[in-house]
């Protein structure tokens, strides 16, 4: 299980404070965007470059932009361990994860709401990480579409059955509540925004939702 912390929800005034105070998570998640491949704008490459420097775990980078292939080699950068992008945004997945990997990161596949696994099912041993999207992409706060989850189960069956070793995340309304159903369904990595950089400090609220999963195992 790995509990991966939002920062896009936390003080952006305070970002190296914040960081600190998330420190038990596995790895802070560092959400792109620039306003086309979603309606929405948040980091730079400068800004990701020094979040990795300041952060005392290693970075998620999840890539919510069009043409992905021109950022890769500028987030090689030390403390950024995952670098994961949407399947709607390139033509040729399988030949930008090996581009990842080829630079000593991990790659991970992400897939909007409405997008079939079918096409990538024969595929799943090319990617460290399938990223189910379980809100629409671009913007924090919003509640888990539950349909989703079918999704998770179907990708939970279609890894166990390639043998390969692929973490599963969801990302999108996870919170203490959600968390055990997107468990049961069968993700081991979890995004969370809100739920950790709400009200009380995030070391706790980690601490809540991997208790959260522990209890309902």
């Amino acid at each position: 299980m790995r509990i991966n912390a939002s920062i896009f929800a936390a003080d952006p005034l305070n970002l190296e404070h914040e960081l600190g105070r998330a420190s038990t998570a596995d790895f802070i998640h560092v959400d792109v965007m620039d306003n086309h491949f979603v309606p929405n704008m948040s980091f730079g490459l400068h800004t990701v470059s020094r979040i990795a420097d300041a952060s005392p775990v290693p970075l998620d980078v999840h890539l919510m932009i069009e043409d992905p292939e021109n950022w890769i080699e500028q987030l090689a950068v030390p403390n950024v361990a995952v670098v994961t992008f949407h399947a709607e945004a390139t033509p040729k997945p399988v030949e930008l994860s090996r581009s990842i990997r080829a630079l000593g990161l991990k790659a991970g596949l992400a897939l909007r709401p409405e997008t079939s696994i079918d096409a990538f099912v024969n595929y799943l041993c090319e990617f460290d990480q399938i990223l189910v999207m379980t809100i629409e992409p671009g913007r924090g706060g919003q509640s888990l579409v539950p349909a989703t989850l079918e999704k998770v189960a179907l990708l939970r069956s279609a890894i166990d059955q390639s043998g390969c070793k692929v973490w599963l995340q969801v990302d999108g309304g996870i919170n203490r509540s959600t968390i055990r159903l997107a468990s049961d369904a069968g993700a081991d990595t979890f995004v969370a925004g809100s739920a950790i950089f709400g009200q009380g400090g995030p070391d706790a609220r980690i601490a809540e939702l991997r208790e959260a999963v522990d209890r309902d195992n």
